[in-house]
């Protein structure tokens, strides 16, 4: 079972929260960088190849249009979690009150989750991962489920009613992502009829009909 900190040298895995001792030298960094890394020194792990040595992050600014890709040192890493090990962080009162933690709490009471590895990414695993307050009213919940072995459709389909369920509940768009041997794939895809769905990983994307059998390269087609 993985822990919250992981050994120098471990392959990280996208969405693993990053803590860094520190910001790593970068000839173009945004204005905003350094003052937001000074309040949460954390980076996201993204999927892309890095150099030896070396791990793929993004930077997350307070708007959606600040994000910065960059490569950090394995030895800057001081420690790191998975989204499967944030679910369960306290919050104060004021912000469990946001919906988007609501529905998250409403998940892992019902249990339509359980069996399965899988946690809350984006804003909210950030905000749980560093105790920074970046969660709105008006953010998603984003949650990523470890599916290495095939999802059937039809479970797929049942999950992503129950996920609806909870969206309309709290007033909250939930945004899930399979990770497969394939790259991460949208449940939302998976659950409908289409032959093919996009499959995103370090490589790029890819449309496959099986995510659990070798990607073919992305040609530009729809899916």
């Amino acid at each position: 079972m993985r822990t919250d900190t992981f050994a120098k040298g471990k392959e990280y895995e996208a969405h693993d929260l990053l803590r860094l001792h520190t910001l790593p030298p970068m000839s173009n960094m945004p204005a905003w960088l350094s003052g937001v890394f000074a309040d949460a020194p954390y980076a996201v792990v993204r999927r892309a190849d890095a150099p030896p040595g070396f791990v793929a992050v993004g930077f997350r600014g307070p708007s959606r249009a600040q994000r910065y890709g960059a490569f950090v040192a394995l030895d800057s890493i001081a420690s790191a979690c998975s989204p499967e090990h944030l679910r369960d962080r306290p919050l104060s009162p004021e912000r469990r009150a946001l919906s988007a933690f609501q529905a998250l709490e409403a998940l892992t009471r019902h249990g339509w989750l359980d069996g399965l590895a899988w946690g809350p990414t984006g804003s909210v695993g950030f905000e749980l991962a560093t105790g920074h307050p970046v969660v709105s009213d008006a953010s998603d919940l984003d949650l990523l489920i470890r599916m290495p072995t095939p999802l059937p459709r039809i479970t797929a389909r049942t999950l992503r009613a129950r996920l609806s369920a909870v969206e309309a509940a709290f007033g909250v768009r939930i945004d899930t992502q399979l990770e497969t041997p394939a790259g991460g794939v949208a449940l939302s895809e998976w659950a409908e009829h289409k032959p093919r769905v996009m499959a995103r990983s370090g490589r790029g994307p890819s449309l496959v009909a099986d995510p659990w059998s070798t990607p073919q390269p992305y040609d530009g087609a729809q899916p």
